[in-house]
């Protein structure tokens, strides 16, 4: 990549990812206000509605996210890197 699809890149892709603190965060609201709020902020928007209307799968669910916290937040940022780098290639 050349310095300026570097830094288009960098760009696409810092606007788009989450920090796992954010989705731990997200997590917890989730176990105490609103079941699949994390879900929810990582487009998993299926998953999102099941646990909204399930209590975050009677909790279980919810506690297994906040223990993997780090995992879903990894998985979607995978996703958004190679999103950017698509939209790379069609800029190209």
């Amino acid at each position: 990549m050349s310095d300026e699809e570097l830094e288009t890149f960098a760009s696409l892709y810092n606007g788009k990812r989450k920090s796992p603190d954010t989705i731990l965060i997200g997590g917890v609201l989730g176990l105490f206000l609103v079941a699949g709020v994390q879900r929810f902020m990582i487009n998993q928007i299926g998953m999102g509605i099941l646990y909204l209307f399930t209590a975050g799968l009677c909790f279980v669910g919810t506690i297994v996210d906040l223990v993997n916290y780090r995992r879903l937040a990894f998985e979607y940022n995978q996703k958004m890197a190679y999103e950017a780098i698509q939209m790379l290639k069609m800029m190209r």
